[in-house]
């Protein structure tokens, strides 16, 4: 009957949907955080194989000025087949919904550099203008030293 009941709550996630303007505002909330968001979806396998990565990233940098945001850019009416995939997963990073119907506003939004093809991470600090997209696959070790390279932030 627990087990039972765990497995209902589990399902029972709700995503926060969210537009650009609201992304934009928090990043810039916040100029002294790094934050590295992924773009992932449901139906992109290397997207799938690498949210672990990231979470164990998060984990990681929990105590330092460095935000992982997991945002599932699936369809906004898949909603809860997203819920329901993210409620089989134990993530603790935070994982929102992007609710855009334009595509290309979005994609430039994020970087004029990125094709639209992911998975994708943006690594960005509104305080310092740091702003760039990678368009690749990351473990949580090339997450790392893609910031100590990039002299992001210390690890």
């Amino acid at each position: 009957m627990i087990t039972l009941f765990l497995s209902l709550a589990v399902l029972q996630i709700q995503l926060p949907s969210v537009k650009l303007n609201d992304l934009e505002a928090r990043i810039t909330a916040a100029p002294d955080t790094l934050f590295v968001v992924n773009f992932w979806s449901t139906w992109c396998k290397p997207c799938i194989a690498e949210l672990p990565e990231f979470d164990d990233f998060h984990r990681m940098v929990s105590n330092k000025p460095i935000k992982v945001l997991l945002v599932s850019v699936d369809d906004i009416k898949d909603r809860a087949k997203t819920e329901a995939f993210i409620g089989k997963r134990n993530l603790v990073a935070e994982v929102v919904l992007l609710n855009e119907s334009k595509p290309q506003e979005w994609i430039n939004w994020v970087s004029p550099e990125w094709s639209g093809a992911i998975p994708a991470t943006l690594f960005v600090r509104s305080g310092t203008g740091t702003r760039k997209i990678y368009e690749t696959t990351f473990t949580s070790s090339d997450l790392r030293d893609t910031i100590s390279a990039n002299g992001w932030g210390e690890l």
